[in-house]
């Protein structure tokens, strides 16, 4: 198979896009509600549409092999989404999104070199772009009061929470495509339950933020179409395809909350995005 299949890309570029719609809208939701209360709100819808694929597709539970590594990659990728919400509502888009998309692509690609040979010379010249940009967009946050450095260490959390999901969940697919979705998300939903148990901030309403559920059912799609990419190409190809999720984040930053940009940070967006590229080729 070749690591370039068109289905595998298209798949992989749907993903980036409904993941990042769905992180703007789980940071939208954040800045009313805690990051874990978006997370169960979130979770919930998405539960909702998967078990539903799965019942129609008649998808049965998952062998115990694919429902522990289903298990492991909702309980890290859980972490990587609330550390992302809480990225976004502190701090700038262009400083959150990038970085943790960065983070999130170098695990499955140094996963996928010992499964399936090192990558080539584009990749690594690819790390040091995302390093230059990850430092591009922090530098200068977009309000001047140091909210760059906050949204940096979300972002770099948020990325390893991905990466580790990425790498999880590729091993959870031998049980068919939804089944094993539903066993992370459940993960995940517990994990946000846990942690507003401690942390007692109640379990909110589904009707105080629309935003949260918006958030899940285009999260439930990201997670979907990266299956799908993952199964018609190599690992770490799909994981870098759909760690472009930035654009779309910042595109609806940008444009529906009028947050402000800077040049230099614009200039950081685009050699991270140029680095998830250089990692795929």
């Amino acid at each position: 198979m070749e690591a370039f299949s068109s289905l595998g890309v298209g798949c992989g570029l749907l993903a980036a896009l409904s993941w990042g719609s769905s992180d703007f809208s789980g940071g939208v939701a954040s800045r009313r509600i805690s990051s874990f209360q978006a997370l169960i709100l979130g979770t919930v819808a998405a539960l909702v549409v998967l078990v539903s694929c799965a019942w129609l597709y008649g998808e049965s539970f998952p062998v115990m092999k694919d429902t522990l590594w289903a298990f492991a990659a909702g309980s890290l990728g859980a972490l990587g989404i609330a550390a992302l919400y809480h990225g976004l509502a502190i701090g700038s888009a262009a400083v959150v999104a990038p970085s943790s998309a960065v983070v999130g692509a170098l695990f499955p690609v140094i996963f996928g070199t010992f499964l399936e040979g090192a990558p080539g010379g584009k990749t690594y010249a690819g790390f040091v772009l995302g390093g230059l940009g990850i430092w591009l967009v922090a530098r200068t946050a977009a309000n001047g009061e140091g909210l760059g450095l906050k949204g940096l260490g979300a972002g770099l959390a948020a990325g390893v929470g991905f990466g580790s999901y990425f790498v999880c969940i590729a091993q959870a697919d031998s049980s068919g495509l939804f089944a094993p979705l539903v066993v992370a998300k459940a993960a995940s939903l517990l994990l946000g339950l846990v942690m507003v148990v401690l942390l007692r901030q109640g379990i909110p309403s589904p009707s105080k933020s629309p935003a949260a559920l918006l958030a899940g059912v285009l999260d439930a799609g990201g997670n979907v179409f990266y299956m799908m990419a993952q199964q018609y190409s190599r690992l770490d190809v799909a994981a870098v395809l759909t760690s472009m999720y930035p654009a779309a984040t910042v595109v609806l930053a940008a444009v529906l909350l009028k947050e402000r940009v800077s040049g230099s940070q614009w200039l950081g967006v685009a050699l991270c995005l140029g680095a998830v590229s250089l990692i795929a080729s």
